[in-house]
Order: structure tokens, then sequence, then C-alpha cells
């Protein structure tokens, strides 16, 4: 494909998704298929001769298409949203095309290499850049290096200071004015809490061994316990299998939330067992109901016992652009880190995943290795940041032209009607739950989740849900709060109305319908 055709085929595909995207509503949002599916439908083996464009696109149609969730359709409600918005898309594009890995802000071989180190000697006519061999040019200061990615570096912190801002993040999590904090795009919350708690176990290793050098990392990693919620998501729990430390859940109050209590009860009794308290999560926002861990009541307790405090708001951070919820946010000035997914619900496309330190060195403390392939000139300056350092993978997208481009072209305010649009149709679909005697609210509605069931045994209840995902006119997924079953309904597209939820309602209400009425027979 020359840039020609790219240009025709690239039309006709910015077509095609505008057009999916403008029919989405009419297509079944939960697919009709059986695993393995696909496989006979496609050839063993990769064709030895190309294929056209045409048949690929077809292929799209009667393959794909058949086996695809839709998750931006107007009548998905289940888990949370999954960002999408032409700006975002549009950046993807770029992205692919620049191509860059952006592990660094530069890169320029170091003393030891097998190859000659090019270096920009002077600037020639017209202020171009004219480079030439220069083995002279030695470590730690040639007078200029072979730029990896700056543009990608700089962007991406940038990118995150306004992000902070939007959030009104204490100063200390922001790049700039040479703040010891700063922000960092990860590909997941998954990630994200992984990267805090392995940070925050080589940080009290050091101490430990420190304090007490005879400690040998065995010895300290065997005591050392890290807490969350028994409300927070899975992926705190991987984070702990694979850091290969003790995680305890810490029981949630009625309101399902985390606090000082129960918390400073399970740290006094795992102290006395010798064990070495060193990591907590507190949630904003759980996946089971959006409940809300109290961050001033557990922060100043993590402070007290040196335990590093990392939040996850993975889907609510989002909403904490708007002044109306911006105090579900109050006691982040406890946390050492903190991290969001603007690809939940930010109109930001998958995947991107904000997170903050207080202390970008306690990252770089535990992830920094320099080979003198990676080295350059400017990585001790104080300067520049290499994202290398921030986090698991090397290599990285220039995934901050996302959000620069969707900050843009819709604007602080723009994104706020957004949230608060979502907010106001789940609170829609609350009242309309309230106004039927046959269902409960099981927990208090605060942003854009509906957590609710009808009155009575679980038994009716998985009938219900059962019934819903068979009919594929909407989805929804379930969850348990304490010992109930529990119908979850999330505001995720962006292109929801209140018809939708209206049309939703009247069909959960039909299908209820029906599960009495066979619960009675």
């Amino acid at each position: 494909m020359n840039a020609s055709e790219f240009r025709r085929r690239g039309k006709e595909m910015v077509d095609y998704v505008a057009n999916y995207m403008e029919g989405i509503e009419g297509r079944q949002v939960y697919p009709d298929v059986e695993p393995g599916y696909l496989r006979p439908l496609i050839p063993a083996a990769a064709p030895q001769e190309p294929d056209t464009f045409e048949d690929i696109i077809n292929d799209v149609e009667k393959i794909i298409m058949p086996g695809v969730t839709h998750w931006h359709s107007p009548y998905f409600f289940a888990y949370f949203p999954t960002a999408s918005s032409y700006p975002a898309m549009l950046a993807d594009m770029l992205c692919g095309a620049i191509g860059c890995i952006g592990f660094s802000w530069g890169c320029c071989p170091g003393r030891g290499s097998n190859q000659p180190i090019r270096c920009v000697q002077s600037l020639g006519a017209g202020g171009s850049l004219e480079k030439g061999l220069a083995p002279a040019c030695k470590p730690p200061v040639p007078p200029y290096l072979e730029a990896a990615s700056p543009a990608c570096t700089e962007l991406e912190t940038v990118m995150m200071d306004w992000l902070g801002k939007m959030l009104e993040l204490p100063k200390a999590f922001l790049n700039e004015k040479a703040g010891e904090g700063g922000g960092v795009i990860q590909g997941s919350a998954s990630e994200a809490t992984l990267v805090a708690l392995l940070a925050a176990r080589t940080k009290v290793i050091h101490r430990l061994q420190a304090a007490s050098p005879e400690l040998t990392q065995a010895a300290i990693m065997e005591k050392l316990v890290a807490y969350s919620s028994d409300q927070a998501h899975s992926s705190v729990e991987r984070a702990g299998l694979i850091g290969g430390v003790k995680l305890k859940a810490i029981p949630s109050d009625g309101n399902f939330a985390m606090r000082a209590s129960a918390l400073q009860e399970a740290l006094e009794r795992d102290k006395a067992a010798g064990l070495i308290p060193f990591f907590m999560v507190a949630t904003l926002g759980t996946t089971t109901c959006c409940s809300f861990d109290n961050l001033l009541e557990v922060g100043p307790i993590c402070n007290k016992e040196d335990i590093w405090l990392h939040v996850d708001a993975a889907y609510a951070g989002s909403a904490f652009i708007c002044p109306e919820f911006r105090h579900l946010l109050n006691g982040v000035e406890f946390a050492d880190s903190f991290n969001f997914n603007p690809h939940k619900w930010l109109l930001v496309n998958f995947d991107c995943s904000a997170m903050w330190v207080k202390k970008r060195t306690d990252l770089t403390g535990a992830f920094r290795l320099d080979p003198t392939y990676l080295k350059h000139s400017h990585q001790d300056s104080g300067l520049i940041t290499d994202y290398r350092h921030w986090q698991i993978p090397l290599g990285r997208r220039f995934r901050s032209l996302k959000m620069w481009f969707v900050f843009r072209m819709y604007g602080v305010k723009g994104l706020q009607a957004y949230i608060r649009k979502h907010v106001q149709l789940s609170h829609e679909f609350e009242s309309l739950v309230r106004q039927d005697p046959r269902f409960e609210i099981c927990v208090e509605v605060i942003l854009g989740l509906v957590c609710f069931r009808l009155k009575g045994s679980n038994k009716v209840n998985e009938a219900l849900l059962q019934r819903i995902n068979s009919a594929k006119k909407i989805h929804l997924v379930p969850c348990h709060l304490r010992d109930k079953f529990v119908l979850r309904f999330a505001i995720c597209s962006r292109t929801v109305e209140s018809a939708h939820v209206q049309r939703a309602w009247e069909h959960i209400k039909e299908l209820a319908a029906d599960v009495l009425r066979a619960e009675r027979e």
C-alpha cells in the first residue's frame, strides 16, 4: 500500500468507522456466538499472496462484527464506561503514524558502545542540523544527542499537569516548578497498583536494611503485609500475588467503605504478630457499587505508620474535574500515589491510565536500570523525564496525543458537561426503580452507577439477569453486596440519552413480570 492508496483507503475506513458509530444503536449489543466460532471462518494459516483491502473489510462485517460486544452502544449498561471519542480516534491515527517508542527523552550511546556516536556538530545554513561521526563526543555531556522521543515525553509531562490541575491535585503531585512529584500514563489501573506496590516494597526494604544491614531481602519480604478494603478490585489482590507479599482485606462498613477503626485494628494485630505493614490501597468508586473509602480517616493513619497509601479511583476519578464532586477526593493529600483511568469516563480511548506520585524518586529507585545502549547525556540533568523508569515495560506509545486532542477539542467545560449528563441519567434510572415497589435500590447512587434488585431471593434476581442478557436488547452485569445478588446499571455510552434509559427500564420491567409470574407458578 503506497501513500496514494492509503489516502483512499483511509477515507474509506473513516467512513466505515463513522457509519459504525452512527448505526451502533441498531446492532445487537451482545453477540450471539458460541466459543470457538471464529476459527472455522478463517484460513488455518496466513495467505502466501496478498489479499485485497475490499476482502478484508468484507470479512470485518462477516467474521469480526458478529462476535463483538458493542461497548459503545447506548444499550450497553455493563461494567463501567470505556471511553471513545472522535478526537481521540484521530489522535490514535497520528500516534500510529509517528510510531515512536517513547522510553526516554533522548538516546545517545555511551562510553563502551561499539557504535559511533552521532552528534550534531554544527548548525548549517538556515539553522539546519548537520550530523556526523563524533567519536570524541564523550558522555556525560556530548554537544547534542540523537533524540528518541522528546515530544512524546514532554507532552505527557504537560498533559499530566493539565489533568492534575483539572482535578485540583495537591501541587506535590505535579511535575512543574521543579517539584519532587509527577505524573505518568500507565496502561491500566492494574499496572498502576502493581507499580505502586513494587515501589513501596523497594522503599521499605531499603529503609529497613539501612537501619539493620544484617537483614536480608528475603527475611523482610516474608513479613511484609499490604491492605485494601474487602470491596477493592481483584487487580489489587493480583498485585500482591505478583509482588510476593501478603495482602489482607479490611472489612468495610455498612456503606461498603473502609474506615479508620477497622484499619487500625488490623495494623495493631499484624504488628503484634511481627509483620511489617507497608502498603495500602484505598478505593474511590469501587467496581461493585461505587463506594468510597474514607481517605480523611485512613490517610493520617498510613502517614503515621509510614505505610505507602495508593489511591485507586479508576472509574470515579474523571468526575473529580466537576467542582460538585471534587469533595470525593478530599484526603488525597495523604496519598503517596493516585491513579484513575481517563480511558473509562473522560473520552480518551483505551489505553490511558493516569498515575501521579509525590516523589518520583520512589518509582525510579525501584525500576531504574541504565544499560549503555539506553544512556544519554541529559538523563541526570534534572531537566527531563525518562518514563522507562516509571513503569514495567520499556517501550511506550505516544498516548498523550489523545489527551491533548480531547482536552483541546472538548475543553474542561465540555468534559464536565459530559460527566454531569451521565450522572443525571443514572439518577433518572434510580428514580424509575424507586417508583416500582417490586424493586429496591441497594446503595446510594453517587455517580453513574445504580445498584438495584427485585425484592426477594437471590434466585429470582439471577433469573432476571439471565433473561435480560439472553434477550440481548441491553447488557448488564451483576455483583454481590454481602449476601445479596445485585444488578448493576452503569451509564456507559457517549451517545446514551434519556430515551435509551427509559426503554431499558421498560424492558427490565417486562422481564421482571415474566420472572415473578414464573416464580408464582
